[in-house]
């Protein structure tokens, strides 16, 4: 259950939002472009950071790049 302290972690890396064209997603809600997020968890494919939301949630790479 370790995403039950994702919010507690220390941050691995810092990010900045690149654009939030989602094909598929609603992502402007929880992303703006030119805001940096810290990166609490990180797999192949996703991030996961506090979005705008204040909640941890989890983005495409392609989102982002590194800050």
């Amino acid at each position: 259950m370790i995403h039950m302290t994702w919010r507690d972690r220390e941050t691995l890396k810092k990010v900045k939002c690149v654009h939030t064209d989602a094909k598929k997603y609603l992502v402007n809600n929880a992303l703006t472009v030119g805001n940096v997020y810290d990166v609490k968890n990180e797999t192949e494919e996703f991030y996961y950071i506090i979005d705008n939301t204040g909640k941890v949630g989890g983005f495409y790479k392609e989102y982002f790049q590194d800050a």
